[in-house]
């Protein structure tokens, strides 16, 4: 009897676990269709806050150069440079901001959307780069920044070491 009653309890366990839901992976969007997506948002924000932006082709980067800067050094991505930045949602939310405060960050690690944009300038220049998903954090989850968000950021090129 204890056997057909630890082969019942078994067998519902089983049947049970089996009627559980079970974790679904995040459904990944086609990098094209998101790009198209972000173009649009991208477009529109520039419109409405009359944003005179350069889109460097052919990526889902705009950019603006409040400044060019100086010299003759263009940074790489083994590059260290340090920075100032102010990085917002395209709604206007500050997500970071360096404050007052330079930052030092070695190019090559740094989000696309960076690596491609910082070396539009020189030593002393500010750039604004409205940067599309893709060309930052994509569809990784982070807990300040949701998947695919477009992301605004001011950005003082301090110095490139």
């Amino acid at each position: 009897m204890k056997k057909y009653s630890l082969l019942l309890i078994v067998s519902a366990l089983l049947l049970f676990t089996a009627c559980l839901k079970k974790e679904e992976a995040p459904v990944r969007i086609n990098p094209l269709v998101q790009l198209g997506k972000d173009t649009l948002l991208i477009r529109n924000f520039l419109t409405l806050n009359e944003i005179n932006a350069t889109k460097l082709e052919p990526t889902g980067i705009y950019y603006q150069i409040i400044k060019p800067g100086t010299g003759t050094v263009t940074p790489t991505s083994t590059s260290k440079i340090i920075v100032k930045y102010k990085g917002r949602f395209l709604n206007g939310n500050v997500f970071d901001d360096s404050k007052q405060d330079s930052v030092t960050f070695t190019l090559g690690k740094l989000i696309v959307g960076w690596q491609l944009g910082i070396p539009l300038i020189k030593k002393g220049g500010k750039i604004r780069l409205i940067i599309s998903s893709g060309y930052a954090y994509q569809d990784i989850i982070n807990s300040v920044i949701p998947p695919n968000s477009n992301l605004d950021f001011d950005i003082e090129l301090i110095d490139i070491k």
